[in-house]
């Protein structure tokens, strides 16, 4: 039987890889698009200001004008959501509700209280999942009904699922004529509301515009420069860039107008004709993979978005000084780099993800010790790309709480800007009042004379503040308080903390101390991979017996080898050897490939190694990822 259905569009603002709303499509003979405007709603579940309302009305009017030009519409009901759907659901005799799965409390909250409204008038709900790349909770599943904590324990575990899901077809005019179109009066009463008709301040417009159209733009333009495709590091991006030097498309991904699958699978497609490219977790593919890795975690963590409750966080006697938050969160802490980059928060909605760290250290652990959940709810209002998991997850690793553990790096919120930016443009365009400071004095105006403050149209102390703390002093205090707060909480600091670095004598090699008797060694992508490649899989044996001669603390121990086809791999297989401490010349390749002592490879792996072989290209094995685990015996 054919459906009368409304879809209920939340988060997923497309027509492109739009699982949910392809299987309404199919499923029914009259289809309603309908977003439910219920600002009591969302004003109750987040902070949102209004770069990020125009930016949502935005998105709403672009997925009315594709929806149009496929032959329907999109009806915005303003209204509590679940008195709109009892109301319209009895008015069009709707049998099902489908709708996009998402992994907030909120909108759980929200889908289950659909659920429980369909079960008293008698209509279906489907709902599937297209706001990240996998099904978070497989991944729980795969992992034991709990989150991996770490990205590498994350990275495993996606090894273990494969691939994600392929994104389905883009839809067609004839899917929607299949359908019986809501009535042209309909669109006409329940019109995209203009921003008045929320008392939206219309100045506050930002270089984003929001919408599917303008998304899908922004991404084939990224895409055409291949090269800077695969060669993005994040860490080399320019964090006071006049432009943006990442890719921007994050505004897109968190309201849903881009799918995050479908530009996993373009990247991929980018990646497997090229010789070299730059991997996880700092490739474009890798941004992905940390914004999968904060979802899992926020989705099976108790008050993840606040530190009481949260059994990952660190609690931490953080500072209540309301005076000199609100001095940060408008631009007034007498240090200009930080100053501008909440500027150009406020402005535009979006700032680069080192600014991003620059001012969330300069609050909490670095500065002025001030709670991360202040600055996330300030994040939360301002940016465009606000995400539930993902800023929260980022506070909480910035202020050093969980997941990040290097806490004695400290970003001082002069030279950090000075490195990339030397004359200041950036400063110069968000802070105007201090534009006429020479470039030696553009990061610290305090430091110039009286003299050359007037010359520059800006005494300090009057037109711009002086610094609200002395950052030496400040960190350095704030330095003992962490450390003895990691030292009185080390169960909590050890559930978020990942393998620490030490040095080997091979080049592009990192080896890892997992735990106690066990180390961990990560090949490099470089020369290294590459002539695993040119030998072929019948030599890995010599060239690793090379690799343990030149690092002798990991003879005589058990060798585990993951070779995964990048991306991170469907086809993956697991080789192990052991390694005699007593072996003085490299290995023969064995006779007999099952024999003792050599290599094992059960007949369901080398299909798997057959199979690479012959599916991929060798531009492709050339980017194979290595991981090496060596355990030492028991005693």
């Amino acid at each position: 039987m054919l459906h009368r259905t409304i879809h209920l569009f939340r988060k997923e603002l497309r027509l492109h890889d739009n699982p949910v709303l392809l299987a309404a499509l199919e499923s029914s003979e009259a289809l309603y698009p309908v977003y439910i405007l219920d600002t009591a709603f969302l004003t109750s579940s987040m902070h949102i200001g209004a770069l990020r309302w125009n930016f949502l009305l935005q998105s709403l009017e672009d997925l009315h004008k594709n929806l149009g030009k496929l032959g329907s519409c999109l009806l915005v009901i303003q209204g509590q959501y679940e008195l709109v759907l009892r109301d319209h659901i009895q008015k069009w005799n709707i049998t099902q509700v489908t709708l996009d799965a998402e992994m907030e409390p909120f909108y759980k909250e929200m889908e289950a209280n659909i659920q429980r409204l369909g079960a008293e008038l008698g209509f279906k709900v489907l709902s599937l999942v297209s706001h990240s790349l996998y099904n978070t909770q497989r991944i729980l599943d795969l992992n034991g009904g709990s989150p991996p904590l770490t990205y590498k324990r994350f990275l495993h575990i996606l090894s273990l699922l494969g691939d994600p899901e392929v994104p389905v077809r883009n839809l067609t005019a004839e899917d929607f004529q299949r359908c019986r179109a809501p009535d042209p009066g309909l669109a006409e009463c329940y019109r995209v509301p203009l921003p008045m008709d929320l008392k939206i301040s219309l100045e506050s417009l930002s270089p984003w515009r929001g919408g599917e159209t303008e998304g899908l733009q922004r991404l084939e333009q990224h895409l055409t420069d291949q090269g800077w495709v695969t060669s993005f590091t994040k860490p080399r991006t320019i964090p006071n860039s006049l432009l943006p030097s990442t890719t921007g498309l994050s505004p897109y991904f968190s309201m849903g107008c881009l799918s995050v699958r479908t530009f996993f699978y373009r990247l991929s497609n980018i990646y497997a004709q090229a010789k070299h490219h730059s991997l996880p977790p700092v490739s474009l593919q890798g941004q992905l993979l940390w914004r999968e890795f904060f979802y899992t975690v926020a989705s099976a963590t108790p008050n993840f978005t606040q530190m009481a409750g949260n059994p990952i966080c660190l609690q931490i006697c953080w500072y209540k000084d309301a005076e000199r938050l609100h001095k940060w969160k408008t631009a007034q802490t007498g240090f200009p780099w930080i100053d501008a980059i909440m500027t150009q928060l406020r402005q535009e909605g979006w700032i680069h993800h080192l600014a991003r760290h620059a001012v969330a250290c300069f609050l909490t652990r670095g500065d002025l010790w001030i709670s991360w959940e202040e600055g996330m709810k300030v994040f939360e209002e301002l940016l465009l790309d606000a995400d539930y998991s993902i800023n929260a997850g980022n506070w909480m690793w910035l202020s050093a709480s969980a997941f990040f553990h290097q806490y004695t790096r400290i970003f001082c919120p002069v030279r950090f800007g000075k490195r990339t930016d030397p004359q200041g443009d950036y400063i110069r365009k968000y802070l105007p009042i201090l534009k006429n400071f020479p470039s030696k004095y553009i990061y610290e105006p305090w430091t110039a004379s009286e003299e050359e403050q007037k010359q520059a149209g800006c005494i300090i102390g009057q037109d711009y503040p002086f610094p609200i703390v002395n950052h030496k002093e400040a960190s350095d205090h704030n330095l003992q308080l962490m450390k003895q707060v990691r030292e009185e909480q080390h169960r909590t600091v050890q559930l978020t903390r990942g393998e620490r670095c030490c040095s080997t004598h091979i080049p592009c090699a990192v080896a890892h101390r997992r735990s106690s008797g066990t180390w961990a060694l990560g090949l490099g992508f470089g020369c290294f991979s590459r002539m695993l490649f040119h030998v072929g899989y019948e030599h890995h044996e010599q060239l690793f017996w090379l690799l343990l001669k030149c690092c002798p603390k990991f003879e005589n121990k058990s060798v585990t080898l993951f070779f995964l086809p990048s991306p991170l791999g469907a086809s993956s297989c697991l080789l192990q050897k052991c390694f005699p401490k007593t072996r003085s010349s490299p290995p023969a390749p064995p006779a007999d490939p099952s024999a003792p002592g050599w290599l094992h490879v059960s007949p369901r792996c080398r299909n798997l190694c057959s199979s690479a072989r012959a599916s991929c290209k060798p531009s492709l094995l050339t980017s194979l990822l290595v991981f090496v685990t060596m355990i030492c015996p028991m005693r």
